[in-house]
């Protein structure tokens, strides 16, 4: 019941700031997605996860791509990501919650998890899911609030879930850790 009323309450949280979002957090958040993108290029013929989307900061980005699954629990800040989404033919969005993504096994070649950590009760079960639904040597990128998140306390949650990474960005200008990891069998 407590991870459920975590969640709720930052639902609700994205719910009201859904409006305002990318007027107050675009600028970092688009910092973190060009600091993860130097390092990994996602192909056009793959299917990419942006789990916990958001406005949709990254569509554009990556549009580029066969498919784009955008999912976030918040319905208010959907609406928002529907209306970026509008342009590009290849993206789908749902509603889900990311520790249960409605998604097979093996499913994904990027994962994108920008800004979600630390809104989610059990961080570890989220990568865990994430491992589940990328395929074998996907490409994960994963930030963690450095507020919430030591530079050590976040390696060793990213070790511990079974990724393996391969470059970690803590730009001092950011407000958050880069992971860029491969999923790992």
């Amino acid at each position: 019941m407590q991870e459920w009323n975590t969640k709720r309450k930052t639902m609700r949280h994205y719910d009201q700031l859904a409006p305002v979002y990318d007027s107050q957090y675009a600028e970092e958040q688009n910092a973190k997605i060009e600091a993860a993108l130097n390092n990994t290029k996602p192909g056009e013929n793959e299917l990419i996860l942006d789990l916990g989307c958001g406005t949709g900061l990254l569509f554009e980005k990556v549009a580029k791509t066969r498919l784009l699954v955008g999912i976030d629990i918040s319905p208010k800040i959907l609406q928002e990501a529907k209306k970026r989404a509008k342009r590009l033919p290849n993206i789908t969005l749902l509603r889900a919650d990311a520790d249960y993504p409605p998604f097979q096994n093996k499913t994904f070649n990027h994962v994108f998890a920008v800004t979600l950590l630390q809104n989610m009760p059990n961080p570890l079960k989220t990568l865990q899911e994430i491992r589940r639904i990328g395929t074998p040597q996907s490409t994960i990128i994963i930030t963690g609030l450095k507020k919430k998140f030591t530079q050590e306390r976040f390696m060793n949650l990213l070790k511990k879930s079974g990724l393996n990474v391969f470059i970690l960005k803590t730009n001092p200008q950011l407000k958050g850790h880069i992971a860029i990891c491969q999923n790992s069998e």
